[in-house]
């Protein structure tokens, strides 16, 4: 079956970008000019996603906004001229058919992506993290979805890491099937460094299959009291075959302070419009730098 929906968990507080994020979702933080919530949708229907399922949380309204039309602001940038500039943003509305679910419990992000299971349906689809971006020609998520076709099965996108920082996420266990491709057998979340079993880590997103929303509704809560999707794709792993996909691109986690600040100078280098002046600039100051 293809897969044409994707779910986005962006229920969380974004305490890492606090104060910053006291009103602004932390979704809604720009990349240069576009919300990084933005990028992600963007990558999804380049991808073949039809439907976007973005989870949200009280105070999370402007995200909603983002994605719908506002006819005063296209009226006045039509009015002035800026044709091009209305059509960019009236653009954004018809990337694809949105639909907003509210989390209104703070249980956890396997809790936020049960929450779109009547959106979902008896469908796989897509899952990707509202603040994890990937650069990359095809797109991450169009590089799993390839695998998923080829197997029907559950899908991670995993990146190696240096053992000591590989132990901050969760890891799989399994054996190389095809380059850069992984039959997953285990999960292990945050294991401990010398009980770790590979340097794999599953970052950025999933393609997976309706039968997980059966794991999350047994999952108990763990830590936090909150429920997690890693401890139900682990039992999704254990029942049917999964694999995991060392995806090519260059990834940002925009949720860190410092690689935040690295997508917005990269991505702002890549426009003509900006990066001639922006690594003219860098050059200035990297010599007046200690």
């Amino acid at each position: 079956m293809k897969v044409r929906k994707a779910v986005i968990p962006a229920a969380g507080l974004g305490t890492r970008f606090l104060p910053a994020t006291k009103v602004v979702p932390k979704e809604m933080l720009p990349v240069v000019d576009k919300p990084v919530i933005q990028y992600i949708v963007e990558e999804a229907v380049a991808s073949g996603i039809e439907q976007i399922i973005i989870v949200t949380s009280l105070g999370k309204r402007s995200l909603e906004d983002h994605f719908d039309y506002h006819y005063e602001l296209e009226h006045r940038l039509a009015e002035t001229g800026k044709t091009a500039l209305r059509d960019e943003v009236r653009a954004i509305a018809d990337l694809a058919e949105f639909v907003f679910v509210r989390q209104k419990e703070p249980l956890g992000n396997g809790h936020a992506v049960l929450c779109a299971r009547d959106v979902v349906g008896n469908e796989p689809f897509a899952m990707l993290w509202g603040d994890d971006l990937v650069v990359a020609e095809p797109p991450c998520l169009r590089q799993l979805l390839d695998v998923y076709e080829r197997f029907e099965a559950p899908v991670a996108a995993v990146q190696p890491f240096p053992p000591q920082e590989a132990t901050k996420y969760g890891v799989i266990a399994g054996e190389q099937v095809d380059a850069r491709l992984w039959r997953v057998r285990d999960l292990v979340e945050k294991p401990k460094l010398e009980a770790l079993p590979s340097t794999l880590a599953v970052v950025k997103e999933y393609v997976l299959t309706p039968d997980v929303f059966d794991h999350l509704e047994r999952t108990q809560r763990g830590v936090g009291g909150e429920i997690w999707l890693a401890d139900a794709v682990r039992a999704l792993a254990a029942e049917r075959p999964m694999y995991a996909l060392e995806f090519q691109g260059k990834r940002y986690d925009v949720g860190n302070k410092l690689e935040f600040l690295y997508a917005n100078v990269e991505l702002a280098l890549q426009r003509p419009d900006l990066g001639p002046q922006l690594a003219a600039y860098l050059k200035r100051l990297a010599t007046t730098l200690p």
